[in-house]
């Protein structure tokens, strides 16, 4: 078991470190934003979120739950590009 929790433990570390490379690119993606409409792009999040559906089924895992997942995490980015975004 111990074995297990390990390999679980590293998985995630390398999971938090991909996380943090995206959050440099959702950064950078910020400063082409002029908009509070760029900034939501409702019609970008919805697609995104069809293809992380997609990518997920094809790994064989709970589209439903990777949805949920994508939806917080780009959330909670928009949230904070839109406080960013009202603040300049």
């Amino acid at each position: 078991m111990e074995d297990v929790r390990a390999e679980i433990d590293s998985r995630d570390r390398q999971i938090i470190a991909l996380l943090g490379e995206r959050v440099g690119y959702v950064h950078a993606a910020a400063a082409f934003k002029t908009s509070e409409d760029g900034v939501r792009a409702p019609e970008r999040f919805k697609s995104m979120l069809q293809t992380r559906r997609d990518w997920a089924e094809q790994e064989g895992l709970d589209a439903d739950m990777v949805e949920k997942l994508y939806r917080d995490l780009v959330e909670y980015f928009i949230q904070r590009e839109m406080e960013a975004f009202k603040g300049s």
